[in-house]
């Protein structure tokens, strides 16, 4: 009988999905993306879990335009709970998690931001960076609280801004580090290497 000890991931997804397909495709060490889980019925992404072989459903977000319902994050989180998923990405989600889901995965769902939070947070990072001036943007895997994009922060990548750049450019180059380093936090949540203390979340030694 073979057993499986890997961490059963889910991915939240509203877009493309190029986050999702690096979760797939990356290294994530024991964990496993084994849902998708989206709140458009149009989205790229969907096309992308069915490329994958990765089972998906779309989820009813209620009425509200930025964040999901009450009732219909209690429906989510029942979902993922019978799905056995240990892990929840957050990848281009773009609906704010405010009770039940929460609760349910405290300390288990993780969000990617294209900045270095608490830098530039919500809508369109890149372009707040890239209007404000900065020298260096970069991207951010942190865990989800109610806020927004205030979460414990796992992971940061530094992205220096060019002269020659361009909102697309600069956004194409911190997602080429996004899809790096968010598998990398996926991988050290799933081993156990990932403790939170207040707001820092240190990273344990191996084996530990």
């Amino acid at each position: 009988m073979i057993i499986d000890d890997r961490k059963r991931v889910a991915v939240m997804a509203s877009g493309r999905g190029s986050n999702f397909e690096a979760l797939c495709r990356g290294d994530t060490g024991t964990g496993k993306v084994v849902l998708l889980l989206s709140d458009r019925k149009d989205a790229r992404v969907l096309e992308r879990a069915a490329e994958l072989g990765v089972g998906s459903a779309v989820i009813d977000p209620g009425s509200y335009r930025t964040r999901m319902g009450i009732s219909e994050e209690e429906r989510c989180a029942r979902t993922l709970e019978e799905e056995g998923i240990d892990l929840v990405c957050l990848a281009g989600f773009m609906r704010m998690l405010k009770g039940p889901l929460l609760e349910a995965y405290d300390g288990r769902i993780m969000n990617i931001h294209p900045a270095l939070l608490p830098a530039f947070p919500g809508l369109e990072a890149q372009r707040q960076a890239f209007e404000y001036g900065v020298k260096y943007s970069g991207c951010t895997v942190h865990y989800v609280d109610a806020g927004m994009d205030t979460g414990p922060i796992i992971l940061q990548e530094v992205v220096e801004v060019l002269d020659e750049d361009t909102v697309s450019s600069l956004s194409a180059r911190i997602l080429e580090r996004e899809h790096v380093i968010y598998p990398r936090a996926v991988n050290l949540h799933c081993a156990g290497r990932l403790r939170v203390d207040g707001r820092k979340v240190r990273l344990l030694p191996q084996g530990s």
